[in-house]
């Protein structure tokens, strides 16, 4: 895979690998297809696994650092801080605090066996603690050698700016894909002024968008999108409209859905490197396959055009899980 570059030296192929369905929120997991799916990744060329200490709590990191310990292979790490939330439950609070983000990136530091973490992202934004403040704490772990870049998610373009006035930002990771266009009008163009690198994270709609799904009871207990306003039942009626037209259009193109909407993002231009999560090998390769798609500049704004004259119905997450998102 040729590479692209987030900020100034992060060097990392077109397509990284999110992480966090291997530990939970969509159903139960297999460490040991996991592990195969990790090195499956290294096989196809991707070299950016992205995880945070929330997913688990604790268990995606740690499995991570299973797979580094066995294989020594060259990946570029991004961790995350920042919410603190128990096993088992979805309620989080939020903590920017230099002293808890120094005893976070050690604590993650342990879990994945490094010595320094490739890009650590302050994860949601505490709207109560200045932004300025969070970020002299981290500059003091890069100045220590324990972290090498600075990302922020789930960011505005204010708080964006006022972070990389204290030290140079790498890259923000928000959710965005062809049914999540809301970075489009500030986020992305102040990235861009900037110089900072963007990760879209579900850049698959959560699998929707892939066409898998059509109704919110094949969802299952352990999956959390059973509670996303987006997929309850209602709106999700109205939504699959969306994947339809992806589907339509791909299959025009020769194309898996999956394929189409990621081709899509690498298509916006070359600060861009989407995460789509897996935890099996046939949908990872199916996403690797991706970076060998080029759309036209007319098929990109016919696609474009087909999905955002539908209705997007209900919110990304609950009320709990916005908490902290375009702080």
């Amino acid at each position: 895979m040729e590479k692209r570059t987030l900020g100034t030296d992060l060097s990392v192929s077109p397509i990284g690998l999110g992480c966090m369905g291997m530990s939970e929120f969509y159903g139960p997991r297999d460490d040991d297809e996991s592990l195969r799916v990790l090195a499956r990744a290294v096989e196809l060329g991707i070299d950016f696994f992205d995880t945070a200490d929330m997913y688990g709590p604790h268990h995606n990191e740690a499995l991570i650092g299973r797979f580094l310990a066995r294989h020594k292979a060259p990946v570029r790490i991004a961790t995350k801080f920042g919410i603190v939330r128990n096993p088992g439950e979805y309620e989080r609070r939020l903590d920017n605090g230099a002293d808890y983000a120094r005893q976070a990136c050690e604590a993650s530091l342990r879990r994945l066996g490094v010595e320094r973490i490739d890009l650590y992202y302050v994860h949601r934004i505490d709207p109560e603690r200045p932004i300025e403040e969070t970020i002299d704490g981290l500059a003091r772990l890069v100045e220590a050698g324990k972290i090498a870049r600075l990302g922020l998610c789930e960011v505005s373009a204010d708080t964006l700016r006022r972070a990389h006035a204290v030290h140079p930002i790498t890259a923000v990771q928000t959710e965005y894909s062809l049914w999540t266009r809301d970075v489009e009008r500030e986020v992305l163009p102040t990235c861009r002024e900037l110089g900072i690198g963007f990760v879209p994270y579900s850049p698959l709609g959560r699998g929707f968008l892939t066409g898998r799904f059509q109704e919110a009871a094949e969802f299952g207990d352990g999956d959390f999108r059973r509670h996303l306003p987006r997929f309850a039942e209602g709106a999700i009626d109205t939504n699959r409209r969306i994947a339809d037209v992806i589907a339509e259009m791909a299959a025009k193109k020769g194309c898996s859905p999956a394929q189409l909407s990621l081709a899509w993002l690498l298509s916006k231009g070359p600060d861009i490197v989407p995460i789509p999560g897996t935890k099996q090998r046939r949908y990872l390769e199916e996403n690797a396959a991706a970076a060998q798609i080029t759309l036209s500049a007319e098929e990109r704004q016919r696609l474009e055009a087909a999905t955002a004259r539908l209705p997007v119905v209900g919110e990304r997450y609950t009320p709990e899980g916005m908490k902290g998102v375009n702080a």
